[in-house]
This record gives structure tokens, sequence and C-alpha cells, in this order.
């Protein structure tokens, strides 16, 4: 196994190279539909602000200084409910991580259309990163503790994001926590399952999985450590 520090090194030699300006666009969705308390959006957005300050996804982010990582964040809930959080922003220095986390914990929790439309949060997400046309990769990730109920449907945003050469991830939460209980744990399965077969796509596609709103730190963690390394190490080992 390649160690990280080889990795990225590689890359940085692949991006002096091709003269990248910018290696990956990464667009965040939030889960903000009705079943998301007041409670569960504070632990969400401290969460992912948390995440972000970690020297560890500091360190992920800022690897490869001629080569930055583009981020944007945006909370979804019904078939016409987006609201942009963080605009495209390059990430080029620990103290923008900082700002992006200030702007995630004061974001309010605010009032949201009814149901889960993931079709349209991806088909959001999707004309999110048109806009970022000159990074050698982009990826969504959509956040989410249920299944979609209305709006588009996921079969043709799915399709979509392969004709563009997105990459689709999934972050599932509990919706019941804590998971102790076998129905508990088989229902957090079961959307595993459904995200894995009805949301992801693309390259390196997987769903990360959160055990509850508490939870949500250590799985965003994990998650944003996977999609920035990954693509890198994959590339060396073939």
């Amino acid at each position: 196994m390649i160690s990280r520090a080889i990795a990225v090194a590689f890359a940085l030699a692949l991006a002096v190279q091709a003269g990248a300006q910018c290696r990956q666009a990464l667009a965040l969705g939030l889960d903000v539909s009705g079943s998301v308390s007041v409670a569960d959006h504070a632990l969400q957005m401290g969460g992912l602000a948390e995440a972000l300050e970690t020297p560890e996804i500091a360190g992920a982010f800022l690897a490869i200084s001629n080569a930055p990582v583009s981020l944007a964040i945006y909370e979804w809930s019904g078939s016409t409910d987006q609201k942009l959080l963080v605009p495209w922003t390059r990430v080029t220095s620990a103290e923008i991580l900082g700002d992006i986390a200030a702007t995630l914990r004061d974001a309010p929790r605010r009032r949201a259309q009814s149901g889960t439309a993931i079709g349209d949060a991806i088909g959001f997400g999707l004309a999110l990163l048109a806009d970022e046309p000159e990074c050698e990769r982009r990826t969504l990730d959509i956040s989410g503790d249920g299944r979609s109920n209305l709006g588009r449907a996921l079969g043709p945003q799915r399709d979509l994001a392969l004709a563009q050469d997105v990459t689709i991830n999934g972050l599932v939460i509990a919706a019941d926590a804590p998971l102790v209980s076998r129905p508990a744990r088989t229902e957090l399965e079961r959307l595993r399952q459904y995200y894995l077969a009805e949301v992801v796509v693309g390259r390196d596609a997987f769903v990360e999985t959160a055990t509850s709103f508490d939870d949500f730190a250590r799985a965003m963690q994990r998650k944003l450590l996977r999609e920035l390394f990954v693509p890198v190490s994959a590339e060396i080992q073939r």
C-alpha cells in the first residue's frame, strides 16, 4: 500500500506537469428536510465545520498548493428548495477553511419545504459543478437521512452526472439514534443500500454512514479523507 505522503508527492508532480489550476471541485449538499430537527441541523452544520478544521482534513485540502480544491456547500429539502451557503471558494489556506466553518456554524435553521427531493438536490449540485469546468475532477456529495419521495427521478440525474464525468458520493444518517436495536441498524443498512443503488454513481463512488447526527463530524471526516486522497492513490496503483 502506497503511503499518503508518496501519493501526495506524485500528485504534486502530475499537477506541475499539467499546469492544473484546480485539482477538484467538491460540492456538498446537506439535507435540511422536515425530518431534520433544529438540534440535528446544528449538529450537521457544526459537524461539517469541525471536520473542515481538523489538521488532517486541512492537510488534505492544502496538500497541493498549485492545484487547490474548489469547495461549495448548499442545503436542500423539497423539489424547489435549495440554498447556497458557501459559493465556490478555492481553498488555499487554513484561514479560508476557518472562515467557511464559521459560516456554517452561524447558518440558521430556516423553515424548509416539506419532502425529500434527492433528484432535485442532485440537479442543483450538477448545475453548481458546471460553473467549475476547469477543475480536473468534479465531485458531488449528498448527505441525507431518508429516501427521495418527490421531485425529479433519480435515474436521469445519475445519467447526467455520468455524462458530465461527475462522481456522486453519499453520506447517510441514521434517522433513529442511538442504534441500539436490530430494526434501527437494519434500517440504516437499507438506507445505505438505497443510496448505493439509486444515488451514487461515477468513478470511485461510495457511501459513508453516520450512526446519528452526533456521529456526523466523524463520518464527514472519513468521507472527505477518502474523497481527497483515493483518486490519487488509485492513479498510482494503476
